[in-house]
């Protein structure tokens, strides 16, 4: 594979995500971009809403929770290492680091991100 598929983890943020999280932007193709997302001991990102994308995660490190409702279903799932999940387009969701560490994510975004406009601020759970 060339060099232009490859991208190691930036030490440092890349961006602030809307929601609040630090960003750091991994590789990405024409259908699919990854990114690996930061929340620190206490932060609680902003709740939003996706206008066109789907997200895959797969938590790395840290503890905390995600709410996510779609339609009339509401849930809270614990986050910690290992587990993965989804978020499809139009999921209101809110995330929060509970831990002492910082909480890491690794996010596949279905089309790739195309751009700040892309979520929508919502009422959130906390």
């Amino acid at each position: 594979m060339s060099a232009a598929g490859e991208k190691p983890l930036p030490e440092t943020p890349d961006v602030l995500a809307p929601d609040g999280s630090e960003v750091r932007i991994l590789v990405s193709t024409a259908r699919g971009s990854m990114a690996h997302f930061r929340l620190q001991p206490g932060q609680v990102a902003q709740a939003i809403v996706h206008r066109s994308v789907d997200e895959v995660w797969y938590v790395t490190s840290g503890r905390g929770r995600i709410w996510r409702k779609s339609g009339d279903t509401e849930s809270i799932t614990e986050l910690f290492p290992g587990l993965s999940l989804t978020i499809p387009v139009g999921t209101f969701f809110q995330f929060r680091c509970d831990g002492t560490e910082p909480l890491d994510i690794v996010g596949v975004t279905m089309p790739p991100w195309p751009g700040a406009d892309e979520a929508i601020f919502v009422k959130g759970r906390w």
